[in-house]
């Protein structure tokens, strides 16, 4: 039979046909000036900073292409979900090339990796994806580039497509890689010409000797995050006896995107990135949940109310937080995502409801839903919202069958307890006393039992033990209770233009926030007074009368009182986390803890 071998055309000089890769003639995208300049300062290679512009495949979850964008784009800061292939190479004797990684490359330097790993880039030729031909074109091309590996020793017939994995894997604030990586095996006895620009040491292995290496704690030979997956959650001993039997190796193929989720634990030295940036990690990928299920109802009017206020925005800290705990103690899995839509869909669900019966008319710098449609649509609207919210948790591909039960209890949990929340924060507001006590338990349903819940089941689903699973549920109460003192605290503390809405609105509307029933408890004086004539005054209240009720309670202590009961609870939610192992994903639950305070730093 006439074998198939790969030769690039003279007449195309371009993308996935550069044999010649060294002339630089493949599909690139501008890189920004910001990265540029980081690129330089971190590397003298003009090479690797070169190759960086060099134009890859964004993909969604399921590996259908977005578009390209450059290799730096993908990579930085928060990066973005991207196609790359992985080589397993073996020799006729069975064993494996692996290779480490040069000292100057820009991403995950020194690494030990699989033979060979890039990325199929955004021509023609690499985007064909008739039996993975185009990531097998690129992987040639790779080969060829890193291992100075001849094309034309190569058969593209002998490379045998296995399986896909979804991983991300952060190396430091700037730098991580997120992949759905094509694993390609091949069995071919080649010449290699290492180009030491690429890799700086190469050495054949067989299963044992990939054993040694992959329990060895040895801080000269750090195996590449996304190998150490292949190698210890993939690749199994049938691999290894499937070498040399094209059939054998045929039958492994098993037609999954395998979710890995965030393995950054896997790399000993990384370091982890700020709050904002890993929201941004997965914020993307909770938005298309949500949209997917709000945007499903047959009716166009009911699906526009229901998207109302996501297309107004939101912060999604809620959203994010199942998976920001669940990689900070555990294994993370797209599973994770869905608890975290689920309990977003339902946190706006409160919103819409909330608008009614509070009368508000703005939220998020729009018209609230039930003034941009109408009251029953909006009620209807919050209705549906709750029941798209389950049914988003129990149709997860990546909840274990058995799980379910208890995760739709513990969310109804909460739910039952917001609504709860809300119902004292109606009493409230016919009541001329409010304890303290009732206070905390009204903003712990309204505010807090969301974040423990979403702390609670980020660190259960992700296989944390129940003790680490009840620090963490103690951290989400506390991170929301001194969320919501904080918040009434900026009220009264910050300029308009920061709030957007007037300031020191809750004080003019009367509201029994801590502040105020600390200073409704001190003896009568004149001060109280001041603050008692503005109190629950709504449209009849000056700016000249609030700030005075302002002034009233910072002269009463109150205001003192409410940062010091804000700080307690902030201080406790750091001790929780002072209970847990540190890592890279610690610094964005630190941030978090922090960040109500920050705003009045």
């Amino acid at each position: 039979m006439r074998r198939t071998v790969y030769v690039a055309p003279p007449e195309r000089q371009i993308g996935a046909h550069m044999s010649n890769y060294a002339s630089g003639e493949v599909p690139k995208v501008d890189i920004g000036t910001d990265i540029s300049e980081l690129m330089a300062a971190q590397s003298s290679d003009s090479k690797q900073a070169s190759m960086m512009a060099e134009a890859v495949l964004q993909v969604d979850e399921n590996d259908v292409v977005v578009g390209p964008m450059s290799k730096a784009d993908s990579h930085y800061q928060s990066g973005a979900l991207h196609r790359a292939f992985s080589v397993l190479l073996f020799n006729s004797e069975g064993k494996l090339l692996l290779q480490q990684r040069a000292h100057d490359k820009i991403t995950f330097p020194s690494v030990w990796a699989n033979s060979c790993c890039s990325h199929p880039l955004a021509s023609e030729d690499e985007m064909d994806e008739n039996d993975a031909r185009g990531v097998k074109l690129a992987a040639i091309r790779k080969l060829d580039q890193e291992l100075g590996i001849s094309p034309s020793s190569l058969d593209i017939d002998d490379f045998i497509f296995i399986t896909k994995m979804r991983y991300s894997a952060r190396m430091n604030a700037d730098w991580i890689e997120r992949e759905i990586d094509h694993i390609l095996m091949i069995q071919a006895d080649v010449e290699l010409h290492p180009n030491e620009n690429e890799v700086s040491a190469v050495k054949w292995v067989d299963a044992e000797e990939l054993d040694a290496m992959l329990v060895a704690e040895d801080s000269e030979d750090i195996i590449a995050p996304w190998f150490r997956c292949i190698a210890a959650r993939v690749m199994n001993p049938d691999w290894w006896n499937a070498i040399g039997d094209k059939n054998a190796c045929e039958e492994l193929q098993d037609g999954l995107i395998h979710d890995m989720g965030d393995v950054t634990h896997m790399l000993p030295n990384a370091e982890g990135a700020d709050l904002i940036t890993s929201i941004k990690e997965i914020r993307p990928f909770i938005e298309r949940r949500i949209t997917e299920s709000l945007s499903s109802s047959r009716h166009e009017r009911l699906a526009g109310a229901m998207m109302h206020l996501i297309h107004g925005g939101g912060k999604r800290m809620r959203a994010t937080l199942p998976w920001l705990v669940g990689r900070a103690v555990g294994d993370t899995h797209s599973g994770l995502l869905d608890i975290g839509a689920a309990i977003e869909t339902i946190h706006n669900f409160t919103l819409v409801h909330d608008d009614i019966m509070d009368d508000d008319e703005i939220r998020r710098g729009r018209n609230a839903v039930h003034i941009e449609y109408d009251m029953p649509t909006a009620i209807n609207a919050g209705d549906a919202m709750l029941a798209i919210a389950f049914e988003r948790l129990v149709m997860s591909a990546n909840i274990e069958l058995q799980d379910i039960p208890s995760l739709v209890n513990r969310i109804a949990w909460m739910v039952r307890r917001v609504s709860e929340g809300q119902q004292l924060d109606i009493e409230f507001e016919n009541r001329t006393r409010v304890t303290e006590e009732e206070y905390l338990e009204m903003i712990e349903g309204k505010t807090a039992v969301m974040f423990l819940i979403c702390a609670e089941l980020g660190a259960r689903v992700a296989g944390a033990d129940e003790e680490v699973v009840e620090c963490l549920a103690e951290w989400g109460r506390s991170v929301g209770l001194c969320f919501q003192l904080m918040d009434d605290l900026i009220d009264v503390l910050s300029d308009s233009a920061t709030l957007g809405k007037p300031t020191g609105s809750d004080v003019a509307q009367g509201k029994q926030t801590l502040m105020v029933i600390h200073a409704l408890s001190q003896p009568d004086s004149d001060v109280k007074s001041r603050l008692i004539t503005v109190l629950g005054k709504c449209e009849e209240a000056t700016p000249e009368m609030i700030q005075d009720g302002i002034a009233a309670l910072d002269e009463l202590g109150s205001i003192d009182y409410a940062r010091t009961k804000a700080n307690e609870y902030h201080q406790h939610a750091h001790a929780c986390l002072d209970r847990l192992p540190d890592g890279p994903a610690m610094i964005a639950l630190r941030e978090l803890t922090d960040l109500q305070l920050k705003r009045l730093s």
